[in-house]
């Protein structure tokens, strides 16, 4: 299945999921960030999904964490870095929709090393 959204949070924009088997899927942002004065943002991660940490009486509310990187474009200050994304989804049954919160702690390595923290709220049309 593939699934088409928006995220918004830090940061905010389009947000896609391609799932490769029953439990993992890679994750990927195509973003702006409003934070130090702007920048475009791309991420993609793998994630791992658990189905059976909560129950529920309809649909399917997996939690999931994964890693991937992280690209923030900027004319002068432009970053690549490291993301550990950790998060719950709540699928729908009736209904192919999926919502999402996600906090994505990030380590950049180039140009140096820095710490940052991404993460929001989303939904998701699944295909």
């Amino acid at each position: 299945a593939v699934e088409v959204g928006l995220i918004l949070g830090e940061p905010t924009g389009f947000s896609a999921k391609f799932w490769t088997t029953t439990n993992t899927a890679i994750d990927m942002g195509l973003a702006w960030s409003f934070g130090d004065g702007g920048h475009f943002h791309l991420h993609a991660d793998y994630l791992f999904h658990n189905f059976n940490f909560f129950e529920v009486d309809s649909g399917n509310l997996p939690i999931y964490f994964g890693i991937g990187g992280r690209a923030r474009i900027q004319d002068d200050d432009s970053r690549f870095g490291l993301r550990v994304a950790i998060g719950i989804e709540y699928i729908l049954e009736s209904h192919p929709l999926s919502f999402f919160f996600e906090v994505a702690p990030v380590v950049d390595f180039a140009p140096e090393t820095e710490a940052d923290v991404n993460g929001g709220i989303g939904v998701r049309y699944i295909f």
